[in-house]
């Protein structure tokens, strides 16, 4: 692969992403999309996941295991689900592989394709010409956006979730593994957003709270014809400022949008949040 120019530096400097098409080979992305159908395969749906209870107890019940689960993913591979795809028996309304959201949050350190990809030179070479002098992954996530129903991504921030004093250590590495369409719910982004500042923040609350976790600030707010669109075909990489104000579409086409995509911090005098999720 040829190497980041300084004119596509300069690029995501200003925008706050930058597309790259061609970085990966097809076979890498069937490769990656084959390793997750057997996960999906092996999956052991969570019981909160499949029970819907009738009462608010047991309801507040569900929604901490879902917290719990969540809260504890950091370093487990496990699955999150679009909503309204069991019945009140937790059956699956849709064939499995198609009821999931995504998977994660620790693709990279368990599987070893993800693993390979997430370290691969590619990628070690668009990190040095982003300048990262010691990356390190905070995170992964295999991303389906079903066809038909997969759900809208609302407009925000991903240093809100991944917070870090400075701001501006945290870069999304976002791996199409099939055409990312603004038909099938490609990324749609504010380009400069990320020099507007931070407005919201996801903070861990103290121990034995419910929820695990609150929002501090209000969501970002721009007027929808400042958004554009940033289709990419499988193989691209999209590359995404951590204050870059993004959002997708709910999947409304019959085509699934499946992506990989990790977050690197450089860790060079940068302090990870502690009130991070």
């Amino acid at each position: 692969m040829a190497p980041v120019t300084e004119a596509q530096i300069r690029k995501f400097h200003e925008d706050g992403f930058l597309v790259l098409e061609g970085i990966f080979s097809p076979e890498e992305c069937d490769a990656m999309m084959e390793a997750m159908q057997e996960i999906v395969h092996q999956m052991d749906v969570p019981l909160h996941c499949q029970t819907e209870f009738s009462t608010q107890e047991k309801e507040q019940l569900q929604s901490q295991g879902s917290s719990d689960y969540f809260m504890t993913s950091g370093d487990k591979i496990r699955f999150f689900f679009e909503k309204g795809v069991f019945d009140e028996n937790g059956e699956f309304l849709v064939p499995k592989e198609k009821a999931l959201n995504k998977v994660g949050h620790a693709l990279h350190a368990y599987e070893p394709i993800f693993k390979q990809v997430t370290h691969s030179p590619k990628v070690q070479e668009v990190a040095r010409g982003l300048g990262l002098e010691e990356p390190v992954i905070v995170q992964s996530m295999y991303i389906f956006k079903q066809p038909g129903f997969g759900g809208e991504v609302t407009p925000h921030q991903d240093a809100s979730f991944l917070y870090t004093e400075p701001l501006g250590r945290v870069i999304g590495f976002w791996i199409a593994l099939e055409d990312a369409t603004v038909h099938n719910s490609c990324l749609w982004f504010v380009p400069g957003s990320h020099t507007d500042g931070l407005t919201r923040r996801m903070v861990r609350m103290p121990e034995g709270s419910h929820p695990r976790t609150t929002f501090v600030g209000p969501e970002p707010n721009y007027p929808e014809n400042l958004y554009v669109a940033a289709p990419v075909k499988k193989g691209g990489l999209v590359i995404i400022h951590g204050e870059a104000v993004h959002k997708s579409e709910m999947n409304s086409s019959d085509a699934s949008r499946h992506v990989y995509t990790f977050h690197v911090m450089e860790s060079q005098d940068t302090c990870w949040s502690p009130e991070n999720w």
